[in-house]
């Protein structure tokens, strides 16, 4: 029986047409071979009436059903519906993926959530088709299912960097998804995987991170490349983007390129990953993901804004992303200290508050370029005022910005409510809507934001003939009509308008 939340013919018929946009919103379980598939799968198309559609992997092991080994359905991209929703289990699923459970188990989960253990199960098996602890199960099967076919990694090594408890534990489970040992998967290994250890020591491992298409990353990058904070992150000659990531069980780097999909013209993204820890594979990539908008449905949103006075930028940038972060926090210092200064004096600022109070990266990790990780909350409360150059109120905002999120006051996490958030923030003397917004924007992802008194959008807006009331139009996805607005103009403003407070 289809989950109660999926249309059976809408989901077949998505099947019937392979239809590659649906990848990773369902799977399709065939009773006949007791695999499941994601939409696209290349395979003659089951009877409709041999099938039932799950809207996660997860619940389709909790029924007996293995990946199949064609079209591997536990490699498709996130669902955009995670980033999309604000409710309690659209949470819940963003704090599974960045390793929730598997370091604090459920109750841990629950307590973040402020829901009893019991009532966030019944939430989400009842949407979901299979608890917390089934999905951050199926997390770890195919997290440890990329490493086992893409790396020279040792079994033990991938057990503990996928998050499972001991290399039993891995064995069993890969046996049970995929009904493959890890030994036959490993037979499938990609010629040329890369070594698991660099010259320092550090456990290393690249990975190829899957998005849905079109994917245009050049802005992504380009965005990223111009706000780099000295010391924390680096473009290089050669244009890969690297930065320092502070991780649940260490230090990371992280390494990001574009890589062609054969010849089609399209582009996936290769991430190298250096780490202190290998439990910290899947945090890495998860904060890669969100970074680089990797999970995003960019068929649905170039439909609707392409249907807008958007179009002709649609049409040239078709799969433009919204360039997120890879933490709330890091985003809210980002906004304050931008405030009414250029890009480029924002970065010297960042990069000055990372200089007085970031920690050193690990050793190991650290080069010439890469020396610290982004300032925790805590340190951003004890900055020396004297050592910012900023305004004495921006100064003041940025210390009790740390001080309330340290004292738990300011919700800023990835599983935090968006809307507690933002409310949050503003309570905050100094921090208007712009600064609150970019939060939300970039922070945590929220694809319906627009910045009216940003002046960049203030001068697309007039570059295209628009006034802010346009935006309406744009919604659920007004973030990626931002971006487009703000291409509008050459050069683009680098101005930041925060309205008082």
């Amino acid at each position: 029986m289809d989950h109660p939340g999926l249309d059976h013919d809408a989901c077949y018929r998505a099947v019937q047409s392979k239809d590659a946009r649906f990848d990773g919103y369902f799977v399709t379980a065939v009773r006949t071979t007791g695999i499941y598939c994601r939409p696209s799968c290349p395979a003659l198309t089951p009877k409709r009436h041999n099938v039932e559609f799950f809207p996660t992997a997860a619940a389709a092991h909790d029924r007996g059903f293995r990946a199949c080994k064609r079209c591997r359905p536990d490699a498709s991209p996130g669902s955009p519906e995670w980033d999309t929703r604000g409710d309690a289990v659209a949470r819940a699923m963003r704090l599974i993926a960045d390793g929730v459970v598997d370091r604090d188990g459920v109750a841990g989960l629950a307590r973040r959530l402020s829901y009893s253990e019991r009532h966030l199960n019944r939430l989400v098996t009842d949407e979901l088709g299979a608890g917390p602890l089934s999905i951050a199960r199926a997390q770890r099967a195919q997290g440890a299912r990329v490493l086992i076919e893409t790396t020279a990694m040792s079994f033990t090594d991938i057990a503990f960097a996928a998050g499972f408890g001991s290399v039993r534990q891995f064995n069993d489970t890969v046996r049970a998804v995929f009904a493959s040992t890890p030994s036959e998967l490993r037979s499938r290994r990609k010629v040329g995987a890369d070594a698991t250890r660099d010259t320092s020591g550090a456990p290393s491992v690249t990975v190829e991170l899957a998005a849905r298409q079109p994917f245009d990353l050049a802005p992504v990058l380009a965005f990223l490349g111009r706000r780099t904070i000295p010391g924390v992150e680096q473009v290089d000659g050669t244009g890969t983007y690297r930065r320092a990531l502070e991780l649940p069980h260490g230090h990371g780097v992280v390494a990001v390129d574009p890589v062609p999909i054969a010849a089609s013209g399209r582009v996936a993204v290769r991430a190298e990953l250096r780490l202190a820890d290998w439990r910290d594979v899947a945090p890495a990539v998860r904060r890669v993901r969100r970074l680089l908008d990797l999970d995003a449905d960019p068929v649905a949103v170039d439909a609707a804004l392409g249907a807008t006075a958007l179009a002709p930028l649609v049409a040239a940038h078709p799969g433009r992303r919204v360039p997120g972060s890879v933490e709330p926090f890091e985003t809210a210092v980002r906004a304050i200290v931008g405030q009414q200064v250029s890009v480029a004096g924002a970065r010297t600022i960042a990069g000055r508050i990372a200089a007085a109070c970031g920690e050193p990266l690990d050793p190991a990790l650290a080069d010439e370029h890469l020396t610290r990780v982004f300032p925790t909350a805590d340190a951003i409360a004890g900055l020396d005022p004297a050592l910012l150059p900023m305004p004495a109120r921006r100064k003041a905002t940025l210390a009790e910005l740390g001080r309330r999120v340290a004292l738990g006051k300011v919700p800023l996490d990835i599983g935090a409510d968006r809307d507690e958030a933002r409310a949050a923030l503003l309570e905050i003397p100094g921090i208007g809507p712009w600064t609150a917004d970019y939060v939300r924007l970039r922070g945590f992802g929220d694809p319906d934001v627009f910045l009216p008194g940003d002046l960049g959008a203030v001068h697309g807006l007039a570059a295209l003939g628009l006034d802010a009331t346009a935006s309406e139009a744009w919604r659920p996805w007004r973030s990626y009509a931002l971006h487009h607005v703000w291409a509008a103009t050459e050069p683009q403003a680098t101005m930041n308008k925060e309205t008082p407070a």
